[in-house]
């Protein structure tokens, strides 16, 4: 997994080359595969750095604010693909949903550091060196963030720099045990073969939901005649459960003392208590997850309630700064019932990493580098059935073209 990308890449021809911004952990890389090749890395979080540097090496990871690069920072020539997973803060609840805010804010949001990405591609292009293509990817609120203005703006922007671009909403529940919809903005730069990728007149219902239809019914019409619905085939059945990425013996997380899974118990509705039941009676490992809220009761008073669910699939992982309580696990067996936080390597799981990748040893900076990532797997489907093809497809035309 930490190998260097293979100088034969997609359909063995040269190996596509990427740009990743705001890295993280590198989950963009991992999910891109050892078949791209990656020329330039990038985050302002040196824990972060660290742990992609412990990965893959430091030869690529520049650890700065994205504002601070321009072209000469980047390697030569024009590469395939910049992909910039940007922060979310501002587009989700719990930043208020303040938004990308304007280009030129001088105390920009922390999502708005997106313009300090595209000033970046705005200047390779004025070199004749922008990505042939780009992938954005952002929360679910990213379609409705500042009453909708911030998916306009993305959407204009990426038009006026003359890319075809559509987006799309996946879930990483497609391919791991975990329910993460997010938005990604797939784009291709003039002149690439975007017909080799699957396109649809109208849009389908698998990747562009109501609330994304009602994104793109905003958009002016002159942005519209640069858009384009995608349409790939929906994966083949997710056959992992969140019971599988379970460690038996977990590490860096202890099992609660019996009290407080007794306090978490308490703390439940006569509803999910009955599921707790059910659990039991099952004769089998069952495996839920516990969030923590705060609920009226038959009174109207605010208080504390446990919320349960036993449906294979774990909640949205988020940072530990996130804005809500943590997901519990909760294993019943009968009438033993334990209850503890994930580990880290559960996260990591949860995030489609393999064993094998390396995470930071504190439990909070581990939790932060999975809870900030993309999904893997999300973006290797992405790369299978739009990306490559298209860069595939041009590579072909121009080996034919030298012979």
């Amino acid at each position: 997994m930490r190998t260097e990308g293979a100088v034969e890449g997609v359909a063995g021809l040269t190996a596509p080359t990427f740009l990743e911004f705001f890295c993280g952990g590198g989950m963009a890389r991992v999910g891109l595969g050892e078949a791209w090749a990656c020329r330039f890395a990038n985050d302002f979080d040196a824990m972060k750095v660290a742990t992609y540097a412990a990965n893959w090496g430091a030869e690529h990871i520049r650890e700065a604010d994205v504002a601070t690069l321009t072209p000469d920072d980047l390697p030569r020539g024009r590469a395939d693909l910049a992909w910039a997973s940007f922060p979310c803060q501002d587009l989700s609840l719990a930043g208020g949903y303040r938004g990308l805010g304007r280009e030129h804010d001088n105390a920009p949001t922390r999502s708005g550091t997106f313009w300090s990405f595209w000033r970046l591609m705005r200047a390779l292009a004025a070199q004749q060196r922008a990505p042939r293509a780009i992938v954005l990817e952002n929360v679910y609120g990213a379609l409705t963030s500042h009453r909708g203005q911030d998916f306009v703006a993305i959407a204009d922007a990426l038009a006026g720099a003359g890319y075809r671009f559509g987006a799309m909403v996946i879930n990483a529940a497609q391919f791991v045990p975990q329910s993460r919809p997010r938005v990604f903005f797939v784009a291709l730069a003039q002149g690439e073969a975007i017909d080799a990728a699957p396109l649809a007149e109208h849009p389908n219902a698998a990747w562009s939901p109501p609330a994304l239809r009602r994104a793109h019914a905003c958009l002016s019409e002159e942005t519209k005649k640069s858009w384009v619905w995608w349409s790939p085939q929906p994966p083949a059945r997710r056959i992992l459960d969140f019971a599988d990425v379970i460690e038996d013996q977990p590490t860096g997380v202890d099992w609660h003392p019996a009290p407080a899974t007794a306090r978490l118990l308490s703390l439940m509705s006569e509803v999910n208590r009955h599921k707790v039941k059910a659990a039991q009676k099952a004769g089998q490992r069952k495996v839920g997850t516990v969030y923590r809220r705060t609920r009226p009761d038959e009174n109207g008073q605010k208080r504390q309630r446990a919320e349960v669910r036993f449906d294979e699939v774990f909640g949205c992982l988020r940072t530990p700064a996130g804005g809500s309580s943590r997901q519990i696990i909760l294993v019943v067996e009968g009438k033993k019932i334990r209850s503890r936080l994930v580990s880290p390597r559960e996260a990591a799981r949860l995030m489609g990493l393999a064993d094998d990748y390396r995470l930071p040893p504190r439990y909070n900076d581990a939790y932060h580098v999975c809870g900030d990532g993309v999904c893997a797997p999300v973006v290797r489907f992405l790369a299978e059935t739009i990306l490559e093809p298209i860069l595939s497809h041009r590579a072909r035309q121009k080996s034919i073209a030298a012979e």
